[in-house]
């Protein structure tokens, strides 16, 4: 089990059509989570939920670096979607998605996992690291962690892309925080620009040998 040293990261941010939601639970649980773990360079699948005016999910994998995303295995993947796949792509709303690499952590991972994660999508802001620092080092919070998109890797058009229908985000950062209870107050440093910050809590994490 591989829950530090992760280079890589997909994060997809959306909304679930209320009518499908237990239905999209029962797909991501049993089929897509296991799925997509399988693929070599994959240590984590998480999902989850938002919290007041967050998107409904937060779904991410982390990835041993994020040239994973473009590997033929993965892209196998995303271009072959099982039909379960294809029928629950259609009820995502609002989606996001982006491929990221690490730039920098500070804190200890959670000892079991986070139950609660914040997220910051930013452009801009030179201080945000040592801002991040500082609210690593409340006691509700675990581990801080920056990462930069990798465009490129964002913008491969495929198969599962083309039926949700939505691309990358256009914050060039991803700040996450992974935290024993919600955030409040949180105040980025000025030149912080197209911010979306959004607090979730945890509904499901797999690893490699839970999905075997």
């Amino acid at each position: 089990m591989k829950r530090e040293g992760s280079l890589g990261l997909m994060a997809f941010w959306a909304d679930i059509d209320a009518d499908y939601l237990l239905r999209f639970q029962e797909w991501h649980n049993c089929e897509h989570i296991p799925e997509r773990i399988s693929v070599p360079g994959f240590n984590v699948g998480r999902r989850y939920r938002g919290i007041g005016e967050a998107p409904g999910f937060l779904m991410f994998y982390e990835t041993d670096t994020a040239s994973t995303f473009a590997s033929a295995p993965y892209l196998a993947r995303l271009n072959d979607p099982t039909p379960w796949t294809q029928e629950s792509l259609p009820h995502f709303q609002n989606p996001s998605r982006n491929i990221y690499a690490l730039q920098s952590e500070t804190g200890q991972v959670a000892p079991i996992e986070a139950p609660y994660i914040h997220t910051l999508r930013f452009n801009g802001g030179d201080g945000m690291e040592a801002w991040l620092a500082t609210i690593a080092a409340r006691d509700n919070v675990h581990r801080a962690r920056i990462y930069a998109v990798d465009e490129d890797i964002s913008n491969i058009m495929t198969s599962e892309r083309q039926i949700y229908g939505g691309g990358p985000g256009q914050q060039q950062y991803l700040a996450m925080l992974e935290c024993a209870a919600p955030l409040a107050d949180l105040q980025p440093p000025d030149g912080v620009t197209d911010l979306f910050s959004d607090g979730f809590w945890l509904e499901i994490a797999l690893y490699p040998e839970m999905g075997q």
